[in-house]
C-alpha cells in the first residue's frame, strides 16, 4: 500500500514539472499570438471626412477604444516579464501559485478590455456638451444639442440629445440614434473571450495542483 501510494505521488510531481515546463509554456505562447492578433485601430473610411465639420480635422475620440486598448497593452506587458532567454519560449515557474497570481493578473486586463467595448461608460448631458468631442465641432451645435458615439459590442452608436423644457418648466430631452455593425469589433470581442478561456483552462489545470 506504502509504495502504490510513493508511486502515486511520484507520478503526480512528474505531471506537475511537466505542466509547469510544458504546456503553461505553451498555452502562454497560445495566448501572446491570440493578443497580438487583436487590432483595437479604428479602420479610416475611404471618403473624406466634412472638414468644416470638425475643427482642424480632428478624429473624434472614442475613449472606449482607447481603453480597452490600454488594457490589452498591459496584458501584453504581463507576458514577456516571465519569458527565460532561451529559444523555446519557456516561461520560468517554480510554483503552481506562482502561474495562478500571474494569469490572474492577465483576466483581470482582459476582463476589463471587454467589458469597455461592452458597457460604454454613460455621461450627463452637461459632460457631452462640455467634451472635447463637442468642442470640435465647427460650426459649434446648438445649446439644446448634444451628440455622441460610443461602442456596445459590436456596434458603433450614434446618438443626438435634443435638449427642451417641458410644461413645468423642467428640462428633458429626447434621444434619437443610429447604429451600424462594425465587423471587427466583433472579432475583437471573440478574441478576448478565447483569451479569457484559454486563462481559465490553464488556471484550472494549475489549480490541482495549489
Amino acid at each position: 500500500m506504502a509504495e502504490s501510494d510513493s508511486d502515486e505521488i511520484i507520478a503526480m510531481q512528474h505531471e506537475f514539472e511537466w505542466l509547469l515546463q510544458e504546456e503553461v509554456s505553451a498555452v502562454l505562447e497560445q495566448l501572446k499570438g491570440i493578443l497580438l492578433d487583436i487590432n483595437l485601430r479604428i479602420h479610416k473610411h475611404q471618403v473624406p471626412s466634412h472638414r468644416t465639420i470638425v475643427q482642424n480635422d480632428c478624429q473624434w475620440k472614442l475613449q472606449q477604444i482607447q481603453d480597452a486598448g490600454n488594457h490589452l497593452m498591459l496584458a501584453l506587458h504581463l507576458l514577456p516579464s516571465h519569458a527565460s532567454t532561451n529559444q523555446q519560449n519557456k516561461y520560468n515557474f517554480r510554483s503552481a501559485e506562482e502561474v495562478t497570481e500571474m494569469v490572474n493578473k492577465l483576466m483581470s486586463c482582459l476582463q476589463r478590455g471587454r467589458a469597455c467595448l461592452i458597457i460604454p461608460k454613460r455621461k450627463t448631458i452637461d459632460e457631452l456638451q462640455k467634451s472635447r468631442n463637442m468642442k470640435s465641432l465647427q460650426p459649434p451645435l446648438p445649446n439644446d444639442l448634444a451628440v455622441s458615439f460610443y461602442v456596445q459590442a459590436h456596434k458603433l452608436v450614434f446618438a443626438v440629445y435634443h435638449l427642451q423644457k417641458d410644461q413645468q418648466g423642467s428640462m428633458k430631452f429626447d434621444v434619437y440614434q443610429a447604429e451600424s455593425s462594425v465587423p471587427w469589433l466583433s472579432e475583437v470581442l471573440v478574441l478576448f473571450t478565447v483569451s479569457l478561456q484559454l486563462c481559465q483552462q490553464l488556471k484550472d489545470k494549475v489549480s490541482v495542483f495549489c
